[in-house]
């Protein structure tokens, strides 16, 4: 499971005990979005524009499309193309994946202050715009200069992936922001799907397929254009969607409020010391950190076959699909801070689990795993609800509605440091902790079940407004 994958995948839990024990602890009255951007009782009760909501999942798509496109040719690309010894081949390859993230860090906060001052759509547009050039143009490469350029211009048209956050949230109301980003999430899924298998299958056409590309010497010249083309092209596809149909939510939401209500736009520090921000961030932070550094090992810590791999990764990600359903309701039943309180009880559990996977092979008990290790992927794919659950926390501890877009743009920051830096940092631990035999090679699942518990303690801190308890429900 890739890293973005586990940062972005979003999953529901299951009505257990864990369920009701947090729902009998005595929680807050009643929270929901703040005081400035909180629906009225007419509009609470407004049902999903789902045409709006479906044009900005086939947005959504785009960002781990043009991610995950590269994996499966990128190391063979740079050795082939650009001539790079294998033995540096590896180097070169996380470079220009960490590059991807780090860029897009470096902008996000800025796309976020510009889609609150003059709108969401025009930044959307032009977001996805620039990655259909970026990403298209990244199958021309010949040289590695080439190709960290074309990397991070693609990560630099990142405002995509915060206008559409914050659209989704304006298209939404306290009562229907759960379905809303439970189709966010499961668009995300598809193209975390979606870009490895365009990679994979359309590299070197007129290898593969030479009935049909074998007399095209463009394919022959760049035998990684074809998938960059494709990525590009549902980029550009989407930039076109967007332009013609998606409607303006900032406008929508301002001509909504009298111009004597409506705050004055507040700087990103101040959005930060807002109340609530800053712990709901750390939360998100720490979300990810866990996440990455589970996929940092991830199945390949067992020794399996690519075959046993892609069965467990297709297990986790059906399961994770077929939770998104129920995660509305139970999300209304148990409101956020409930179902986020049940995700940390059950996480160091699932992570235990894998130690334990990793002993009953050594010792030979093949049966007993697979009896076991099924069911830990299930579970791990309804403890992934702490993933789209946080979203909704974030989008409730926003100070106003016109700071939707930067307070996604900090989360996004963040998540990009951490997404460059934490998958080399952990894979480094496992490393170590294999080759010294530390607490018996399992010193990195040791520091995964630690910061499993550190978010357990964590969620005990969760802001009141992040409560996501709903009036009537």
């Amino acid at each position: 499971m890739s890293s973005a994958r586990a940062a972005d995948v979003s999953v529901a839990s299951e009505t257990t005990p864990l369920l009701v024990a947090a729902e009998n602890i005595d929680p807050p009255p009643t929270y929901g979005p703040p005081e400035e951007h909180r629906p009225d009782s007419e509009d609470i009760e407004k049902p999903l524009p789902m045409g709006q909501i479906l044009l900005l999942c086939y947005a959504r798509l785009v960002d781990p499309i043009a991610f995950f496109s590269i994996f499966p040719f990128i190391n063979k690309m740079i050795h082939e193309q650009a001539g790079v010894p294998e033995t540096d081949v590896g180097f070169y390859a996380g470079l220009i994946e960490s590059l991807f993230s780090m860029t897009q860090m470096l902008v996000m906060i800025g796309y976020g202050r510009v889609a609150d001052r003059i709108g969401r759509k025009p930044v959307l547009v032009f977001s996805l715009c620039g990655m259909s050039v970026a990403s298209a143009m990244f199958g021309l490469s010949k040289k590695v200069w080439q190709m960290i350029l074309f990397r991070c211009l693609a990560g630099a048209f990142a405002g995509s992936v915060v206008t559409v956050r914050a659209m989704i949230t304006e298209n939404s109301t306290a009562r229907t922001q759960a379905k809303a980003f439970s189709f966010f999430s499961f668009a995300g899924n598809i193209g975390i799907f979606l870009g490895p298998l365009i990679g994979g299958s359309l590299s070197e056409p007129t290898v593969n397929y030479p009935s049909v590309f074998g007399h095209m010497q463009l394919f022959k010249t760049y035998p990684y254009l074809l998938p960059t083309l494709i990525t590009g092209c549902v980029a550009a596809s989407g930039a076109a969607l967007c332009a013609l149909f998606v409607k303006e939510t900032l406008i929508t939401k301002t001509e909504r409020t009298s111009s004597n209500a409506v705050s004055p736009p507040m700087s990103t520090w101040e959005v930060i010391k807002s109340p609530g921000v800053a712990v709901v961030l750390y939360l998100m932070g720490h979300m990810a950190v866990i996440a990455l550094g589970y996929t940092a090992v991830d199945l390949g810590g067992l020794g399996f076959t690519p075959l046993q791999i892609s069965f467990f990764l297709g297990l986790a990600g059906l399961s994770q699909a077929l939770w998104l359903f129920p995660f509305p309701a139970l999300q209304r039943r148990y409101g956020t801070g409930g179902v986020l309180r049940a995700c940390s009880y059950l996480w160091p559990i699932f992570m235990a689990l894998n130690p334990v996977a990793n002993f009953m092979l050594k010792q030979g008990w093949t049966k007993a795993f697979w009896i076991m290790m099924p069911a830990a992927q299930i579970l791990g794919a309804a403890v992934s609800l702490v993933f789209t659950g946080m979203q909704l926390a974030l989008n409730d501890v926003a100070p106003a509605f016109n700071t939707l877009g930067t307070i996604n743009a900090i989360f996004l920051t963040l998540n990009s440091g951490i997404r460059a830096v934490a998958p080399g940092v952990f894979s480094s631990i496992f490393a170590v902790g294999a080759r010294t035999q530390v607490l018996g090679g399992q010193l990195i699942w040791v520091i995964i079940v630690g910061l499993t518990i550190g978010f357990w303690v964590g969620v005990r801190y969760l802001p009141a407004k992040a409560e996501g308890r709903i009036q009537g429900r």
